[in-house]
């Protein structure tokens, strides 16, 4: 199996694959490869693939913008956009609302183990490495995403 630090099409890697090798990635590593060249790859396609993952029959009846501010980018935080609602999820690799319903604050190490099944959020929030601005719907957001096991 390949590592991050050198796969040249992230797009080819399906979620299980990616959730291993976040797993068997150190996470001094993981900061190196989220700081590096690949961060801003592995990040968009996070995001595009989504919607693939959006589980809307427990979507209901939900209908938010949620910002993803990933911190630790070269110039700053990388702010990712998706949208719920409708029973439809879909994504912006730039924030086209300006005051969303939740705003999650996360480091990059911790958001690609929290997307990858590889870290509790509640644990991560309860510990401050996640940060919320509205924690009712902080709490459904993992809900509303299959995530994938390693």
């Amino acid at each position: 199996m390949p590592d991050l630090s050198n796969i040249d099409d992230y797009a080819d890697i399906a979620p299980a694959q990616f959730a291993a090798l976040v797993k068997q990635t150190s996470d001094r590593e993981l900061a190196q490869i989220l700081s590096g060249p690949h961060r801003k790859t592995i990040l968009d396609n996070i995001f595009t693939r989504m919607p693939e993952q959006f589980r809307p029959d427990r979507a209901g009846s939900t209908r938010a913008v949620i910002h993803w501010v990933i911190a630790g980018g070269a110039d700053g935080p990388d702010t990712y956009e998706v949208r719920v609602a409708d029973g439809k999820c879909e994504t912006s690799l730039a924030p086209t609302v300006e005051d969303p319903d939740l705003a999650i604050t996360i480091g990059p190490v911790e958001f690609v183990k929290v997307v990858s099944g590889n870290a509790n959020p509640m644990m991560m929030f309860m510990t401050g490495k996640i940060k919320a601005t509205n924690l009712p719907l902080a709490a459904n957001v993992q809900n509303l995403f299959a995530v994938p096991k390693a």
